[in-house]
């Protein structure tokens, strides 16, 4: 899978040193984290994208889709939980490599199974698998990049989940007509495990990296250092920076999960779509999602870097994402199919650069130790509303077979998020700078 060329930093050269300009490993990283997490939506959008077929074949109700997503998304939430912890206490090296090897085994048995219960288990493996993503990559980034340039690496990375969205609906159907839907898993599972010995290899902390300058690795480290005592992980549950970050994402997660799982579905039910044709729109809506992460990464990081605070630069940027998503509200009504699928790119990009200024939170508000263990807790809450919109879309499609009010729900939870967000933490003030 292609990484993205190592990004331009977005403060001027004199401030990183003269040595720096030889030493920029931390792209390179930031490129390795791009790969595992465009192979991890491709691990997990295969199902959506395969959803009529594995229908045809298997009868499954669109109940028996959703519980199976349930699942995957209760063990998510699970998942997140531990992982999060795991990565605190294990390292981002080997935790990442760990939790890569497991949800792509797990992936692979997908290709082995049959029946819903069958399918459930697999799916719930995937899911404990994949929650290590976000937090190893997190982790990764505040160890490896100053706060000036966190969202837009965030942004880069992040941009991974829509290679992937797009990887899938081009790549997957190919291998499904020509060799059946099960070879599809176990091949996409097989190939995808160079990228741990590629991560092993590659990857240590800047301070024990040969390839990283002394330029660098100053630049890297330039951030004041906020005095913090450890916080033991209960803890955690009480402060409100946590639950800033956590309300947020129960809010916006869900929304992406509905797209990932139920947008071949949609264009296929609304549009006359199906496993031959829905790849092209599908790839022109994650095209634009793309250009969303790396555009919202971008915009509050250059914010930043002009004077604006952080509290400042993150909340303008998100409240232009939040408004961008709103005009998904129509989109059940319109009947020229690029139309609408213009309208979800915007929804779907305006997500990508809202996600990617949320999932800088932990490092603004948190120190270094305490990171993945708060990630694992924003990863379950989001998780937790997939959920249950997963039950609340398989009960709307049962009882209606109309999209309309899923999309009502989608266009508003931005809002809802951002709200929720400047209620409590008004100034985005770090943890060790609470008043009282």
């Amino acid at each position: 899978m292609t990484m993205p060329h190592p990004a331009p930093d977005i403060v001027d050269d004199a401030v990183a040193g003269a040595s720096d300009r030889a030493s920029r490993y931390r792209w390179l990283i930031c490129g390795l984290l791009f790969a595992a997490t465009a192979i991890n939506y491709v691990d997990r959008q295969m199902i959506g994208v395969l959803k009529p077929v594995l229908q045809a074949e298997l009868g499954w109700r669109e109940s028996d889709y959703a519980n199976i997503v349930f699942w995957f998304q209760c063990a998510y939430a699970l998942g997140f939980l531990a992982m999060g912890r795991f990565m605190d206490r294990v390292g981002a090296r080997i935790g990442y490599a760990a939790a890569f090897t497991f949800w792509t085994l797990a992936h692979a048995a997908h290709g082995l199974v049959s029946g819903i219960a069958q399918f459930i288990a697999v799916r719930f493996a995937l899911g404990i698998g994949e929650a290590g993503n976000f937090p190893a990559g997190l982790k990764v980034v505040a160890e490896w990049f100053p706060q000036k340039e966190r969202a837009l690496a965030i942004g880069l990375f992040n941009a991974g989940a829509n290679v992937g969205a797009i990887a899938t609906p081009l790549i997957v159907p190919a291998i499904t007509i020509a060799y059946g839907w099960r070879a599809a898993f176990i091949v996409t599972g097989l190939v995808s495990l160079i990228w741990v010995a590629a991560w092993l290899l590659l990857y240590r902390r800047p301070e024990d990296h040969a390839r990283v300058s002394p330029g660098e690795l100053a630049y890297i480290r330039s951030d004041p250092v906020r005095a913090s005592a450890p916080i033991p992980w209960s803890r955690l549950f009480t402060i409100r920076q946590t639950w800033a970050y956590a309300l947020p994402k129960f809010c916006i997660d869900p929304i992406w999960w509905m797209f990932l799982f139920w947008l071949p579905d949609f264009l296929g039910k609304r549009y006359g779509l199906d496993l031959k044709s829905f790849g092209p729109p599908l790839v022109v809506i994650y095209l634009m999602s793309d250009a969303g992460s790396v555009l919202g990464g971008w915009a509050s990081s250059r914010l930043i870097a002009r004077g604006w605070s952080v509290n400042a630069a993150r909340k303008a940027t998100l409240l232009a994402c939040a408004l961008a998503v709103l005009p998904v509200v129509t989109v059940q009504s319109i009947d020229n199919l690029w139309a609408a699928v213009l309208l979800i790119g915007l929804a779907t990009a305006g997500h990508q650069a809202f996600s990617a200024n949320i999932l800088t939170l932990p490092s603004d508000l948190f120190p270094r130790a305490a990171i993945g263990s708060v990630v694992g807790i924003g990863g379950t809450a989001g998780a937790i509303g997939g959920m249950l919109i997963a039950q609340f879309v398989g009960y709307v499609l049962d009882m209606t077979g109309s999209y309309a009010l899923i999309f009502a729900v989608a266009g508003s939870a931005y809002l809802v998020a951002l709200a929720l967000l400047h209620i409590i933490s008004p100034r985005l003030l770090p943890t060790g700078e609470l008043a009282s």
